[in-house]
């Protein structure tokens, strides 16, 4: 029997819907990226001295990677949908970030060539995760950080990120998520430490208010005031930081 594969296709053809369809499980993303980014930005303001080169991979449209670059950062997105990254450059409004075509497993960097590396909900995507952590930590630089967000694997999270999101959206591609590929903290964590990375912060991901979750419920549509904020369980979704063994180093000018 054959292995059930995630739909990464279904991200293709999103075009601009990507920031600004509200039917569709893309707006999770943008709901998501307004909790990450000031997080991500503010970690990074701690850390090193600004601007930081920032690598976002599996960047999708640049919805982050975007909001990042006009933070001041040096952004750089990775992805393998040319389409996604065309939509990126469109939505650039620094004109500085860089966009690249390339595989999450073997990224076309030098070692040790950012201050920082994202991967926001694209980790559940691919089926060997802990050849793209590796290529994350090759290419951080000692001290580096590592921000990351996906999905517990249980059923509970097969019941609300598949189930739900199918019952309850509108326009849901099959196969957006399969559970095999969702990954448990202490999996993520030891993929982290082999490859001499050590997570320092975890935190569990839920909406908010329970007013949206109602008119999402009732209408099939993402409604503009659902966010997300950070819980203490990592039942569910979650978001860490890993650093990179070794000294902070400052950032590039």
């Amino acid at each position: 029997m054959a292995t059930r594969g995630v739909n990464n296709d279904c991200y293709l053809e999103l075009g601009e819907r990507w920031y600004e369809a509200d039917d569709d499980p893309v707006a999770f993303l943008r709901a998501l990226a307004r909790l990450h980014v000031p997080w991500i930005d503010a970690h990074l303001a701690r850390t090193f001295a600004r601007p930081c080169r920032v690598l976002d991979v599996g960047c999708g449209a640049g919805i982050a990677a975007n909001a990042l670059a006009q933070r001041g950062h040096s952004v750089v997105g990775v992805d393998l949908s040319a389409p996604s990254l065309a939509t990126a450059a469109r939505h650039d409004a620094t004109g500085r970030a860089k966009w690249i075509c390339a595989d999450a497993r073997a990224l076309p960097f030098a070692d040790a060539s950012f201050d920082a590396a994202c991967a926001m909900d694209f980790l559940e995507h691919v089926d060997e995760p802990e050849a793209v952590v590796a290529e994350i930590a090759r290419v951080l630089s000692p001290g580096g950080l590592f921000f990351f967000h996906t999905f517990n694997r249980n059923v509970l999270s097969w019941l609300v990120v598949i189930k739900g999101v199918e019952w309850f959206v509108r326009n849901v591609p099959r196969d957006m998520h399969v559970l095999r590929l969702f990954i448990k903290p202490s999996e993520l964590g030891a993929m982290c430490a082999a490859r001499g990375m050590r997570v320092r912060e975890l935190h569990g991901c839920a909406p908010t208010p329970f007013g949206a979750l109602v008119r999402l419920a009732a209408t099939g549509v993402v409604p503009c005031d659902l966010a997300f904020r950070f819980t203490r369980r990592a039942t569910i979704g979650y978001s860490g930081i890993a650093e990179r063994d070794g000294a902070a180093t400052r950032c590039r000018e």
